[in-house]
């Protein structure tokens, strides 16, 4: 395991146990999802199902409103599944509520998001801080905060706010940020969606490289079909269909 505030990459014993750990990343079997839309039901996710293995780095891709954010939110457990199977390695989302599923998130999954999330008021340092305080009772956040940005290839840029830095490096922070619960699963909604061309491919270099170096399963949505063809493997949504 990649121990808090250590600079040096995990070991490969310690990659291989995160992965044995966790099992068969991600199976979903005929998942359908609805939303309300006024007094309509709108079904959002049609009969889903695919396998993600341990480690397995896979795109999502196809049109906006076609599922792929919401399958996202429900293989993330930030929604719960209506109706059908997922499970992501010994966790059966399908059973979990309330403080058990969030106690998932805390211990499973690193989120990625295209629009930032960081404090304009708070330091690069300070924005993964406090996510490392609300995430673990670990007594050194700071200088976990700092590990992490080594990592992210900003220490240089530790103390500064996020209107002093660019999309790219901002992006970095923020995958910094997804990285203080050491998660087995990052999950990456549109990563590169508000970067130029030079800065996206960056960020997804990142994103690759930490793939490799801690071994874990990496999911990334995507209407890029640059981003897309560099996965392992890649699904195709559309109309809440699964096509690929």
């Amino acid at each position: 395991m990649h121990l808090p505030g250590s600079d040096a990459a995990p070991s490969a014993h310690a990659v291989q146990g995160r992965v044995a750990r966790l099992g068969s990343a991600i199976h979903v079997e005929g998942l359908n999802h609805w939303y309300r839309s006024g007094r309509a039901s709108v079904q959002a996710l049609h009969r889903i199902s695919l396998d993600v293995p341990a480690g397995g780095y896979v795109a999502l891709t196809g049109p906006s409103g076609a599922g792929k954010s919401t399958l996202l939110s429900l293989i993330g457990g930030l929604e719960r599944p209506q109706q059908g199977g997922l499970r992501v390695g010994e966790h059966n989302l399908t059973g979990l509520r309330g403080d058990a599923l969030a106690a998932y998130r805390r211990g499973t999954v690193g989120f990625v998001f295209q629009h930032f999330g960081l404090l304009d008021l708070l330091s690069a340092r300070e924005n993964i801080e406090l996510a490392a305080a609300l995430a673990s009772p670990a007594p050194d956040h700071r200088r976990l905060a700092l590990s992490l940005l080594n990592e992210v290839g900003l220490s240089a840029r530790a103390e500064h706010r996020p209107g002093e830095l660019s999309g790219g490096e901002r992006q970095r922070v923020a995958i910094g940020r997804a990285l203080v619960n050491d998660p087995s699963l990052i999950l990456a909604d549109e990563p590169t969606g508000n970067l130029d061309s030079e800065s996206a491919m960056r960020v997804l270099d990142l994103l690759e490289r930490i793939h490799s170096e801690r071994g874990c399963t990496l999911v990334v949505v995507t209407h890029n079909e640059a981003v897309a063809e560099r996965a392992e493997r890649r699904h195709r949504l559309d109309d809440g269909r699964l096509l690929s």
